[in-house]
């Protein structure tokens, strides 16, 4: 958990213009990759890294050895998203929902944070990399499971390697020769992670309930994402033709800056509980 710093005086005082804004109405949060980042989870897109892109739906679908390229990846990096622990501006978010100050959050990210940290009303909008699902027979089963079924096929492969990894645990390294993934045991289909790969669309229901969520609040608080992908912005073009308002906390440039009430460029785990909880 990142320490709690002084904030500098003008995102203390748009922090303090934000709270006037959104003081006693009903708050739906989106968040993105960047609230994960001081829990040890790097994003795709934040400041100072280099862009990378993540295995799309259909090169994963398409081959067996693109599975078996992205579960050799993941297999290396997931125990970095199994044990970590959620940071300020989780907690933050989990104490604002226990006063009845946020009524829903819709996160973007894949890790079950907020569940960690104590958050009830969670909509994972990319849905959850603890959870494995069938492509042949909806099967499902958790990424534990699954792991032990990894571990037991591929004795041999080292995971204690320092590898940069990315917010989906996927670690930048080469599939290992030989690499064995498993069958789904119900039906021997295509394993895949219960998350939406990019090239991939929300589940419709899920995305209708999402905005059913945000069309009942008063306003809208966007933290830690830079709105790159639509299923973000679309919620922040929703808010703004509804005269809501907005406001976005991140470090950097964002692509609803145009439409927000007050952009707070700073740290989320900096941020958010002086905005939502003092």
């Amino acid at each position: 958990m990142v320490e709690r710093e002084p904030l500098g005086a003008a995102v203390s005082y748009s922090v303090d213009f934000a709270r006037e804004r959104i003081q006693g109405k009903s708050l739906a949060v989106l968040t993105g990759a960047g609230l994960s980042t001081d829990s040890g989870i790097p994003d795709y897109r934040g400041e100072g890294r280099v862009a990378r892109h993540p295995m799309t739906f259909d090169v994963f679908v398409g081959s067996h050895e693109a599975q078996v390229r992205y579960w050799a990846r993941s297999f290396v990096g997931w125990n970095r998203i199994a044990e970590a622990q959620p940071n300020a501006g989780h907690f933050a978010l989990a104490h604002a929902e226990n006063l009845g100050r946020v009524s829903q959050i819709i996160t973007q990210n894949v890790d079950g944070l907020h569940q960690k940290a104590g958050s009830k009303s969670v909509i994972d909008l990319h849905g959850r990399l603890d959870l494995v699902t069938c492509l042949g027979c909806g099967f499902n089963m958790t990424r534990t499971d699954l792991d032990e079924l990894l571990q037991a096929l591929n004795p041999t492969i080292n995971r204690s390697a320092d590898f940069e990894f990315t917010p989906d645990g996927d670690a930048e390294v080469e599939a290992a020769d030989g690499f064995q993934i498993p069958k789904c045991p119900r039906c021997e289909g295509v394993l895949k992670p219960d998350v939406v790969f990019f090239g991939e669309s929300v589940p419709q229901q899920r995305a209708e309930t999402a905005m059913a969520k945000l069309d009942a609040a008063d306003s809208l608080l966007v933290a830690g994402t830079s709105l790159q992908v639509n299923s973000g912005l679309k919620f922040v073009r929703r808010a703004a033709r509804a005269g809501k308002p907005i406001v976005i906390v991140n470090l950097g440039e964002t692509k609803g800056d145009s439409l927000a009430s007050i952009k707070i460029d700073a740290n989320t785990s900096q941020v958010l509980e002086r905005l939502l909880v003092e």
